[in-house]
């Protein structure tokens, strides 16, 4: 009977655990759920601002874009002003004094100042006589044949080509010494003229 009385309190105190069990894995699925929800509200929070922040990016970007280029036209529009007024100085003054050498020598400083322009914003002109004929650069307008030069070798520029940084801006027209061609064109125009001369003997002995 004792032992029966001693195991009484036993039930009752795992019947208080197993009520408790629950009530503290409630409470912490509870904090659980409160972090999520503060989490979700975060992540929801920042989605929010990063929305407002690339729609305000949409429209900010374009106008950018239309300020810089604005300001390029103008800063270029700017330097080409001073070359503008060397041009009328040269044009007024020299044809007053009527010293051709004179004019020849302003237009000349002209447009080196031109050219120096150009150079600042990274336009140069591209090298072409005594340069290997390069199809990417050159423009070949004409075939000449010198034996004393190299073949594929630019003779002449017709046109100053142009290019801005890696970019051609227009190919150089130019005229392109070409000897290896014409020559086999010669050899094969002689082969063909002596394979005929031969038939035409074969022809007559028959």
């Amino acid at each position: 009977m004792s032992d029966e009385k001693d195991k009484k309190p036993d039930s009752r105190q795992e019947r208080e655990n197993d009520v408790q069990v629950p009530a503290d894995r409630s409470a912490k699925l509870q904090q659980e759920l409160e972090a999520v929800r503060k989490e979700k509200d975060d992540v929801f929070a920042k989605w929010q601002r990063i929305c407002a922040d690339y729609a305000n990016f949409q429209k900010r970007v374009p106008r950018q874009i239309n300020d810089s280029v604005a300001y390029e036209k103008e800063r270029i529009l700017r330097s080409l002003l001073p070359v503008l007024d060397n041009f009328e100085r040269t044009l007024h003054a020299e044809a007053s004094s009527q010293n051709l050498e004179a004019f020849v020598k302003g237009v000349e400083i002209i447009r080196d100042q031109m050219l120096g322009i150009m150079k600042q914003n990274g336009v140069e002109a591209i090298r072409a006589v005594g340069e290997k004929f390069d199809p990417e650069r050159h423009e070949a307008m004409l075939r000449k044949r010198e034996s004393d030069q190299p073949d594929d070798i630019v003779l002449e520029e017709y046109q100053t080509g142009y290019r801005l940084d890696d970019r051609i801006l227009r190919p150089s027209r130019v005229a392109v010494n070409k000897i290896q061609q014409e020559s086999k064109e010669a050899t094969g125009n002689r082969g063909t003229d002596a394979a005929r001369d031969a038939s035409e003997e074969e022809g007559n002995v028959g």
